[in-house]
């Protein structure tokens, strides 16, 4: 929202659609230096950096993906047949091949079982007559993408909503690390916590500058990804650096994004739900394991019944300021702002302090190469 707000300043302005792109790029190029400067500071965030404030974020991350989940199984948001029996069968098809492929004996069966879902559940939906291939007129063989295409604009007014956004995803990013971590079975405290915390927030800043330099949206890490590790038990950094080569690979062809855009919504739907289910049950966990006091217990409620209850009702917001509204239109944003914000507010008991100062550092477990 905020994003798009900068281009409708500019189209109030009379801007032209390229104006309003260079406009849109230029605070998002601008944008990625909070992350980057922040990304030098998570050390400073300590107290705001914690297990209880993190667990609720992931956990609040993975319930507002079911959703997402659950509406691709429905047949897509707005579909006219969205529910229709035959979107079910398709997702609850493709979901049932997943459980079943991951429970094999076989590693190359388990982790393949998300592609060989998806292959399966498109052959199926090609049969029922929900996939239709369409052809692939107009379109370039390789096509490579040129830096500030629309050209390159800037405006404070434009930009502070949007360098908040940063802020707010950068809380989303360690939530997703936080997690990560844990199914990687790394620790989620202690110096290396920390450095993975700076890496991964740079990152985030980097790929986000590079994003605004070709003409790309902002993204983020994606929670999603834990989800994979949980299903495939692969969490190798290196398997990271493979793929992502073979993914810009892939992207200066665009038939290929072309033909991954066919498959049909309950295919990806009944792939995506157990990811997402997997991302909201490592938030559990970190929960778990932190000490649940009267404390933690208050701020656990509240935040989770201020995300999820402004999720389930958008238009709540809708008659304060477009700032706020962009703050807290979402679960995540609202249940982690009023997560941080109850720890900040609300004395630690030094009982619980102390507890939580004495837990050693768990031994790093090596990964596969």
């Amino acid at each position: 929202g905020a994003v798009l707000s900068a281009g409708f300043l500019v189209k109030q302005r009379g801007g032209s659609p390229e104006d309003i792109m260079a406009m849109i790029f230029g605070v998002c190029f601008f944008g990625a230096l909070v992350q980057i400067a922040l990304s030098r500071c998570i050390s400073q965030l300590r107290r705001v950096i914690t297990p209880l404030v993190t667990g609720i974020v992931i956990t609040l991350i993975g319930v507002s993906l079911i959703k997402v989940g659950v509406t691709d199984l429905g047949g897509g948001f707005n579909a006219p047949d969205f529910g229709a029996p035959v979107n079910l069968a398709l997702g609850a098809f493709v979901l049932a091949v997943i459980i079943a492929l991951n429970r094999s004996t076989t590693p190359w069966v388990r982790l393949s079982a998300i592609i060989i879902g998806l292959a399966v559940g498109s052959l199926a939906a090609w049969f029922s007559g929900k996939l239709v291939p369409q052809p692939l007129h107009d379109l370039p063989l390789i096509s490579v993408p040129m830096p500030f295409r629309f050209g390159f604009n800037f405006d404070w007014s434009a930009f502070l909503p949007v360098a908040l956004i940063y802020l707010i995803s950068s809380i989303e990013t360690v939530g997703d690390l936080t997690a990560n971590c844990m199914l990687a079975r790394q620790p989620i405290s202690g110096p290396s916590y920390l450095a993975r915390l700076k890496g991964g927030v740079l990152g985030d800043g980097v790929s986000c500058m590079i994003a605004a330099t070709f003409s790309a949206f902002p993204n983020t890490t994606f929670a999603q990804n834990n989800g994979v590790i949980q299903l495939t038990g692969v969490a190798s950094r290196y398997v990271g650096l493979y793929i992502g080569a073979v993914l810009f690979v892939l992207g200066l062809f665009p038939h290929i994004g072309a033909i991954v855009q066919q498959i049909p919504k309950p295919v990806l739907g009944g792939a995506t739900l157990v990811m997402f289910g997997s991302v909201a049950a490592a938030g559990v966990r970190i929960l778990a394991q932190s000490p649940l006091d009267r404390r933690s217990m208050l701020i656990i409620a509240t935040s989770l019944g201020v995300g999820l209850g402004i999720a389930s009702q958008p238009a709540l917001l809708h008659q304060l300021p477009k700032l706020v509204q962009n703050l807290f239109d979402s679960a995540i944003t609202s249940g982690g702002i009023t997560a941080i914000v109850m720890c900040l507010l609300i004395p630690e008991s030094k009982v619980a302090a102390a507890t939580t100062d004495d837990v050693p550092e768990p031994e790093p477990v090596e990964q596969p190469r």
